[in-house]
């Protein structure tokens, strides 16, 4: 069985990128463990908790290992990505030498409710899983634009070219997944 991990970028409450991540959850196939990673109550990371660190860290650590795959969606904060998601990278690449993002295949997706759709975020996110030694779906990029648009009053995604346009992403993260890992 195949395990997927979502990271979602924003701690918000009912954010539209928790909206997005739970639309592209329910793409993946019948039978993929998808897991939703939390992120928001990690310390920030700080290098003297290498020697000792505390149960947040490790207890993420162990839930990003579990995975053979991870989607990553996130808004845009200052054209980069917001420091929750930041933070957790950190995290799970420490101590040096141990990190557990090394070649675990990755699906990026960015968004904002404007029209410039995360792609700060999106680049600087994908600059980041190249340091890691993640591989990731170069095509087709994510970036999705006008969030606001796209979900109905209960946050489910209400435009079927969106699902499918979505749907060859994921397509294409479990592909990956299944080269890399199998």
């Amino acid at each position: 069985m195949t395990k997927v991990g979502i990271i979602v970028g924003s701690t918000r409450k009912n954010s539209f990128s928790g909206m997005w991540a739970k639309a592209m959850a329910e793409l993946y196939p019948a039978g993929t463990d998808v897991t939703f990673i939390d992120i928001a109550n990690l310390p920030l990371y700080n290098q003297d908790y290498d020697e000792n660190s505390p149960q947040e860290y490790t207890d993420f650590r162990e839930q990003v290992a579990a995975q053979d795959g991870i989607l990553f969606v996130t808004p845009e904060h200052n054209r980069s990505v917001p420091a929750a998601l930041k933070n957790a990278l950190d995290v799970a690449s420490r101590p040096w030498g141990e990190s557990v993002w090394g070649g675990k295949p990755a699906l990026v997706a960015s968004h904002s409710i404007s029209g410039l759709s995360g792609f700060g975020a999106n680049h600087h996110l994908r600059q980041s899983l190249a340091f890691l030694d993640m591989p990731t779906v170069q095509q087709p990029e994510l970036y999705l634009a006008n969030s606001q648009d796209y979900f109905d009053e209960n946050g489910t995604l209400n435009n079927e070219d969106t699902k499918t346009f979505l749907q060859g992403a994921v397509d294409a993260h479990v592909n990956l997944i299944e080269k890399l890992t199998k």
